[in-house]
């Protein structure tokens, strides 16, 4: 059966996705930084329903965590054959006007020094094995500009361009990589540094009328993990509701 990584699982949208593959059959590594509790509630979540899970505590932007990580699982269980990169390392909301190059620079560089290292770590076993899925989150504000969302909008943006390079490379070893972009999603950490008047209007400028459910970001992880994929690689993938439609 596959083994799926999660990183950054123990809540949100990223515990959807957990989830979602775990009901899918996956074995499903549930990564957290400094979450056990919520993590482990994840694992028994996916347990009851009759799957098979564990946690694992790893910080994404420290090597030497992804390393251990990933050689965690390949013993347990011989390898990753998805990854959701879905951790989301800190950021500012902040206008042009305030912001310091700190600011842009260092969500740049967590940004993609985690989904440099995630990838960097299990593509060699999946190139072995000549298949694997590798999925990133990435947000409607790599390409839709929002106020104050500089620093996450411009660090997705860089990660969206990294992943097409990925999947143009990897392309012929049987691997895909791809992005999924939602609008804001209700429960989100995203969500809660915005104030509960801008989320209505949020909600309100989305054609549906509503912002984002995890599970609806799940659903869209679950076929982009699954063999009728196999001949998607390299795209981004609006969870939008209609919004920025192209």
């Amino acid at each position: 059966m596959s083994v799926a990584l999660i990183t950054g699982a123990s809540r949100g949208i990223g515990a959807a996705i957990a989830a979602a593959l775990g009901r899918q059959g996956y074995k499903v590594v549930v990564n957290h930084r400094n979450s056990a509790a919520q993590a482990d509630d994840v694992v028994a979540t996916i347990a009851a329903a009759g799957g098979e899970a564990i946690a694992i505590k790893a910080d994404v932007t420290r090597p030497d965590d992804v390393a251990a990580m990933v050689e965690h699982v390949n013993e347990r269980w011989g390898g990753v054959d998805v990854l959701v990169h879905n951790a989301l390392t800190p950021y500012d909301v902040t206008s042009f006007a305030d912001l310091s190059w700190e600011q842009l620079g260092g969500k740049l560089d967590t940004e993609l020094h985690a989904a440099f290292l995630a990838t960097k770590a299990v593509v060699p076993g999946m190139m072995t094995r000549r298949h694997g899925r590798l999925i990133y989150l990435s947000a409607l504000l790599s390409r839709r500009p929002r106020n104050g969302m500089i620093t996450l909008g411009t660090a997705k943006a860089a990660l969206d361009q990294f992943v097409r390079y990925v999947a143009l490379e990897l392309a012929p070893h049987g691997i895909t990589a791809n992005l999924v972009a939602p609008t804001t999603v209700e429960g989100a950490t995203s969500a809660g540094l915005i104030s509960a008047e801008r989320l209505k209007a949020i909600a309100a400028s989305i054609p549906m009328g509503r912002l984002a459910h995890p599970t609806e970001v799940a659903d869209t992880v679950v076929y982009l993990a699954s063999e009728a994929s196999g001949f998607t690689t390299g795209h981004y993938l609006p969870v939008s509701g209609g919004f920025g439609i192209e």
